[in-house]
Parts: structure tokens; C-alpha cells; sequence
């Protein structure tokens, strides 16, 4: 992993974004001075055997990433639901399967509400027919997920939402940051809404 701090604290390399739905996951990645994020690819979503989380932290390791980015669904009014769980529990299934392959790139979730609905205005003005969104859709929603990440960082010259480790709570974001307890549904409704980006 070749990652350097940039004056303001911006993290300089490889990193990738995800949108996370119950059928397909969308990746994005982009360059190391993060200027523009692309999309990538989309994995089929397999929530029984995971296979998808292992080509995506396969990928991690051999792009050599130095942060994941995953889209928390969050509604208009800053609630987490369902999709926002899901999300939730793919990246601590994320973050323990790059533990597992000895990749230590951390698995940050960033709030995305609207990130599909922008992905699917975007396709459209760009002239593709909507029965061919559903191919690349995910792929878009991931490029706007980290193209907002890395924005913010650099931004703010900080890293920013909440850091996800190995079958652990998402934590305060830094260094110092510790492992808590497994997460359940009451722990991530106290911590997510504090959650900043």
C-alpha cells in the first residue's frame, strides 16, 4: 500500500467507492491524487456466500487502495432504515474479510441519500435509454458516492464519516480510533446519526 498525507490532511492514493444494494454492488475507483472518480465495475450481490466481498477486497489489495468508501442510504430527513443496515453490515463484512487477506485498507461509510437518483438523471442526460441503466447504474451511483468522499476530504483536510473495523462498531474517525462492540440494530441507530459527510 504506497499512501502518502497531503498537506491538509487529504490521503493521497487508489481508493474506491461502493453502492451497496440487495442485488448488484457497484465500485468505483479513482486516481491517487483523487481528482475524478470513475466507475468500475458491478458485482453480483451474494448475501449467502459473500463471494462479491471477496472479489472486491481481492481488488482492493491488487489496485492497492488505501481507503474504501461505502455508501450509507440515509433518508431526506437523516434517518438510517433497512438499506442503510445492509450497507452497514457489508462493510463490516468488508473490513473483516481485508483483515482476513491481511489488506489494511479501512472501510469508511459515508452518508450517499440520493446517490441512485443522481446516478439515473446522469445516465439519462447522457443519452442512455432507461432499460439500460440497471448495467451500469450501481457502477455511476459508487463514481458519485467517492467523487462526494474525496471532495469533502479534501475539503475539510480530514478523513470523514465513520471507520468500520472487523466485526466491530463503526468508530470515531482517526488514528486513535478503537474497536467497540459488535454492532446490532440499537448500536447503529445511536451511532450512525452522528455521523458526519
Amino acid at each position: 500500500m504506497n499512501d502518502t498525507a497531503v498537506p491538509g490532511g487529504y490521503l493521497h492514493g487508489v481508493k474506491l467507492g461502493v453502492d451497496v444494494g440487495t442485488v448488484r454492488v457497484g465500485v468505483a475507483v479513482c486516481d491517487r491524487d483523487g481528482i475524478l472518480a470513475t466507475p468500475l465495475r458491478t458485482l453480483d450481490r451474494n448475501a449467502k456466500k459473500n463471494s462479491d466481498v471477496r472479489i472486491l477486497a481481492a481488488l482492493a489489495e491488487e489496485l492497492g487502495a488505501v481507503e474504501i468508501v461505502v455508501g450509507l442510504p440515509r433518508t431526506l430527513k437523516g434517518e438510517e432504515h433497512a438499506s442503510a443496515r445492509m450497507a452497514t453490515d457489508y462493510a463490516q463484512i468488508l473490513a473483516s474479510r481485508l483483515r482476513e487477506i491481511g489488506a489494511e485498507v479501512p472501510v469508511r461509510l459515508v452518508d450517499e441519500r440520493l446517490s441512485t437518483v443522481s446516478a439515473h438523471r446522469h445516465l439519462h442526460e447522457a443519452g442512455m435509454s432507461s432499460r439500460n441503466h440497471r448495467k451500469v447504474v450501481d457502477q455511476v451511483a459508487a463514481a458519485g458516492i467517492l467523487q462526494h468522499a474525496i471532495d469533502m476530504q479534501k475539503a475539510r483536510g480530514t478523513e470523514i464519516g465513520i471507520r468500520v473495523y472487523a466485526d466491530a462498531t463503526p468508530g470515531p474517525t482517526g488514528d486513535g480510533a478503537q474497536a467497540g462492540p459488535a454492532l446490532n440494530e440499537h448500536s447503529a441507530s445511536r451511532i450512525l446519526p452522528k455521523m458526519e459527510g
